[in-house]
């Protein structure tokens, strides 16, 4: 068994800061970890809430031992995989899509937002009374941007006031994206992007072939959830390359007719498309990091087509229209 927040690379900032609430005592009681997909945001998450719900950890110290009953139910109940539900019934996940409607009270399945029914249903139903287990209740957001006006609103009060020993961790690739008002009730705390030889290392520990990993890495920028991705298939690299190749031409060309040829090609492989999308950004996430603490208008066009490509795969994942959802992409790109 582990203690988590020791497994987190490249975050020292981050983690760093939550190792000295823990020490002090002082541990807020909402936090907005912002920052790219595929850095660390839930493992850090998770980590925290095993610390604080941890049977055997002392008051003063900024680690959970990682093998008490408590820290093994939320290593083992997969707390920390994409589409799973924690096995600690104070470590509460919610998520868009996690569960299934009439869990939440619904008819319909979660298709655009994080509902404001699992709020009543995972929160405010829980709000008011104390921890199952005597230590904490930690509620952990993912994806909190896609959160609905309406579950944001329901969620203000609880934030603002929550009960004694409960904790909520929102998890964002697009903090500013969210409410004012809930960013004002949060502490942020901010992952960037993971440096190449940590992606190339934690690769490599995965399985991947020294000199892939090392391939990969430059297409990944600084996420392991897109490293994964591209390490799949030496032939899905290869059209992930040639993807951003076309994109980055279509953006300097005299017309935006580059542009509208991806679109039309990806209405014909919808499934192919959010892979070339996320090669895309990363590859602006890398001109990004590369222009950063440079002010003029390099650095930020960089960052502006990262959000606007982000902004596209969350639409497809919407279910917009895929040539639609390019060709406005690159409209805006240009």
């Amino acid at each position: 068994m582990t203690e988590l927040l020791g497994t987190v690379r490249g975050q020292e900032t981050a983690v760093g800061t939550l190792r000295r609430a823990l020490a002090v005592g002082k541990v807020h009681h909402a936090y907005l970890f912002d920052g790219p997909d595929g850095v660390g945001k839930e493992l850090a998450a998770i980590g925290l809430a095993q610390a604080l719900l941890c049977e055997r950890r002392a008051e003063d110290s900024d680690h959970a031992c990682g093998v008490c009953s408590a820290c093994e139910r939320v290593t083992r109940g997969q707390a920390g995989e994409t589409g799973a539900r924690s096995l600690h019934p104070d470590l509460v996940l919610l998520e868009r899509g996690l569960y299934e409607p009439g869990m939440i009270g619904r008819r319909t399945p979660e298709t655009q937002d994080l509902s404001i029914d699992q709020v009543r249903t995972l929160v405010l139903a829980r709000a008011a009374f104390s921890p199952h287990e005597g230590k904490a209740k930690v509620f952990v957001l993912r994806r909190a941007e896609e959160l609905s006006v309406s579950a944001a609103n329901a969620l203000l009060k609880t934030l603002e006031e929550p009960g004694q020993r409960t904790h909520f961790i929102l998890l964002s690739a697009q903090a500013d994206s969210l409410l004012a008002t809930i960013r004002s009730r949060t502490q942020r705390v901010r992952f960037g992007a993971l440096g190449p030889a940590v992606v190339t290392e934690l690769l490599v520990a995965r399985g991947v072939d020294p000199a892939m990993a090392a391939e990969t890495t430059e297409l990944a920028g600084g996420s392991m959830k897109t490293a994964l991705a591209r390490a799949g298939t030496d032939e899905g690299a290869e059209l992930d390359r040639k993807f951003v190749e076309r994109a980055r031409a279509a953006l300097t060309g005299a017309d935006a007719s580059g542009g509208f040829e991806l679109a039309e090609e990806g209405k014909k492989n919808k499934a192919e498309l959010w892979p070339r999308l996320e090669a895309l950004a990363a590859s602006f996430a890398l001109e990004a990091r590369a222009a950063a603490g440079q002010a003029g208008p390099a650095a930020e066009r960089a960052v502006n087509r990262y959000r606007l490509t982000q902004d596209a795969m969350r639409q497809l994942d919407a279910n917009g229209s895929p040539q639609l959802v390019i060709e406005a992409m690159f409209l805006k790109l240009r």
